[in-house]
């Protein structure tokens, strides 16, 4: 190795470029049939299509859908769910219709729904009856007023669903038994999200398909129900957090029994359809993975003598867990690997690769690992975080310089950041930026309490979480205080407006599509969320002065540093309007920022030539901002009110 070269933090020259960063296609959505593998694959280059792919018996990989069919459905606008496995063809729902296809190998897919204003997800094929089971969501009145309902559909191209279960305001998780003869699933009402209470119901199943008696098995408005699934002898299983963490329990001779408690969440929030965090190796063998301190971990149950057997893996993600012919397939990735279909045989034991999410390969030299971070925050409690040095072969920084430090605040916000090798991260490291990326109060994979210390504390709590990270960082010599940055999108985007309006510890920040008022949010959003702000902040209107309160847009006179702001223009879940509010206030206050938006984009940027450009200009941005200079040419984005 080369002697490194003495160059200021922010001016290394990375490997990892902006196109590169935003070439890498994202994986989700894991099936199993017979000896085939499935998956889907979001493209960047291809304007954020995302593609059913196979892996076949014989270890050929195929891609399946052919362009423009794009298999997203967009129930819940988040979606999930979007296809299902039915022996020699697959059913998935298409972005631009909301159509289900009928997709055969080689033969041009074909609409087996009307062309009618109905969105499909989360489907199970009922091969007693020769039909699917889904959830549909019929927006026929408006986006706002969408019915969600549980509906059977009959294939032939004439039928937009028989509804089966209906009445509350949304659905997931259709689950038929072994034999055909009953049907559970997940329920809930406003204002509850799903991680905050569900119901779980099971139905006799008449010969006719229509549902016969039905029973409540477990749930209620502060019981979360996660991923009801049938063993291979028709004992209904279910996740729930009912002792504070999201354990394995089952329904058998009508008592729920707990397979294994532990302090640990073996459930994630039900964000998308489709999510699975367990599965059977056999009727006895349940293979699992949960988290622990934000790590997720795999694992084997024994349902009869109840052994729990933890499983070593290079794994600290693991999602979309299957099982099938003798093995499990999932997706994964760890601190230097990248995600990735990974397939674990039972027999042998061993882990093998199936598809990398990217084929380019980075020098270890050049990434920088993550170090799991527990520091002291607000009222004498712990919050988490991973922390990123800077790194990069060929380069140091002049003694005593400290590295600037950027802050990520993850969406949601009930979700939580993990340690998945990301080229977004290490874009950053690599050109001598500190990163944490913090798992507020409020994140899952840390139990009920840690998650619900948000209720009723958005933009408080979770503000608090991410300036104490950075206190902490700082305090401990490892960033520098006059460059501190904080970014984030959705609802990473609403803390980082807080965090520039109401706290005074960043310098700078980038706000992709987030919120900056509160009460607009709430008259706006689609149903699925429309009614999230409840636990979060308070009822409105009875609570509108903590609305208004938590608005960085009613306080925009204290916003004391720059900001650059991203949004896309077919946002439905954050309207434009949010980010042009805040745009208005910042040009009525001179401060410096910069506005840009997208064409084409939703919620979350999917284009390749819009990512690349997102990050291109927040890096501009901030090489003006804290005064160092690039490696590498940048486009330049216009700042107002910059004064060079």
């Amino acid at each position: 190795m080369s002697e490194q070269k003495m160059v200021p933090y922010g001016s290394w020259k990375s490997p990892i470029t902006s196109e590169l960063a935003a070439s890498a296609t994202q994986l989700t959505e894991v099936a199993f049939a017979a000896d085939e593998i499935y998956w889907r694959e979001l493209r960047p280059e291809e304007k954020g299509r995302f593609a059913i792919m196979k892996r076949g018996a014989d270890g050929r990989i195929v891609d399946l859908t052919p362009p423009p069919f794009n298999a997203r459905t967009t129930v819940h606008e988040y979606g999930g769910g979007s296809f299902v496995v039915a022996d020699d063809a697959v059913y998935f729902s298409n972005f631009s219709d909301q159509r289900i296809y009928r997709l055969k190998l080689g033969v041009e897919p074909r609409p087996v729904t009307p062309e009618i204003n109905m969105r499909y997800a989360d489907g199970v094929m009922d091969r007693h009856r020769g039909r699917m089971i889904c959830i549909r969501e019929d927006h026929r009145l408006s986006d706002q007023k969408a019915v969600n309902t549980i509906a059977s559909l009959s294939l032939d191209g004439r039928d937009s669903g028989t509804v089966l279960v209906s009445g509350n305001d949304f659905y997931s998780s259709p689950r038929l038994s072994p034999d055909g003869s009953r049907l559970a699933w997940i329920t809930w009402n406003h204002p509850n999200m799903p991680w905050d209470g569900t119901e779980l119901w099971v139905a006799e199943l008449n010969a006719d398909g229509s549902l016969g008696r039905t029973q409540l098995v477990a749930g209620g408005l502060n019981e979360s129900i996660f991923q009801p699934e049938w063993s291979p002898d028709g004992i209904l299983h279910f996740v729930s957090d009912r002792t504070g963490w999201w354990n394995l329990y089952r329904w058998r001779g009508n008592r729920i029994e707990p397979l294994h408690e532990m302090h640990a969440d073996f459930g994630r929030p039900h964000w998308v359809f489709g999510l699975s965090t367990y599965a059977w190796a056999s009727p006895e063998r349940i293979i699992c993975t949960y988290a622990n301190k934000g790590t997720w971990n795999l694992a084997e149950l024994n349902t009869t003598s109840l052994e729990f057997r933890p499983i070593e893996n290079p794994y600290s993600d693991i999602w979309y867990l299957r099982a099938g012919s003798g093995r499990a397939a999932f997706l994964a990735g760890g601190p230097t690997t990248s995600e990735a279909i990974v397939q674990y045989d039972f027999a042998t034991g061993k882990f093998s690769v199936v598809y990398r999410s990217r084929s380019e390969t980075i020098d270890a030299a050049y990434m920088s690992v993550p170090q799991t971070i527990e520091f002291p925050t607000t009222n004498d409690l712990k919050a988490y975080a991973f922390f990123y040095a800077p790194r990069n072969r060929n380069f140091k920084a002049p003694q005593g310089e400290h590295p600037p430090l950027m802050v990520i605040s993850h969406g949601g916000p009930t979700g939580a950041t993990g340690t998945t090798l990301s080229l977004a991260v290490q874009f950053w490291t690599t050109r001598g930026f500190a990163v944490v990326d913090v798992n507020y109060g409020g994140s899952t994979g840390y139990g009920r309490e840690y998650r619900q210390r948000l209720n009723g504390q958005w933009g408080v709590v979770d503000v608090d979480d991410c300036v104490n990270a950075a206190k902490y960082l700082v305090k401990a010599g490892l960033a520098d205080a006059n460059r501190l940055a904080i970014r984030g999108g959705s609802a990473g985007g609403y803390t980082t407006l807080c965090a520039l309006t109401f706290r005074d510890t960043f310098k700078a920040g980038a706000s992709y599509y987030g919120v900056s008022d509160l009460e607009v949010l709430d008259k706006e959003t689609h149903k699925f969320e429309s009614h999230y702000n409840v636990k979060l902040i308070g009822p409105y209107p009875e609570r509108r002065d903590l609305y208004r309160e938590r608005s960085p847009i009613h306080f925009a006179d204290r916003i004391s540093c720059p900001m650059i702001i991203f949004q896309g223009l077919e946002d439905k879940i954050v309207t434009p309007s949010q980010a042009e509010l805040m745009v208005q206030a910042l040009q009525a206050k001179g401060l410096p920022y910069a506005y840009l938006t997208f064409e084409g984009e939703q919620h979350g940027f999917r284009r390749k030539e819009n990512i690349k450009r997102a990050r291109d200009a927040e890096l501009y941005f901030y090489s003006k901002i804290f005064g160092f200079g690039l490696a590498d040419h940048v486009e330049p984005v216009r700042i107002e009110n910059l004064k060079e």
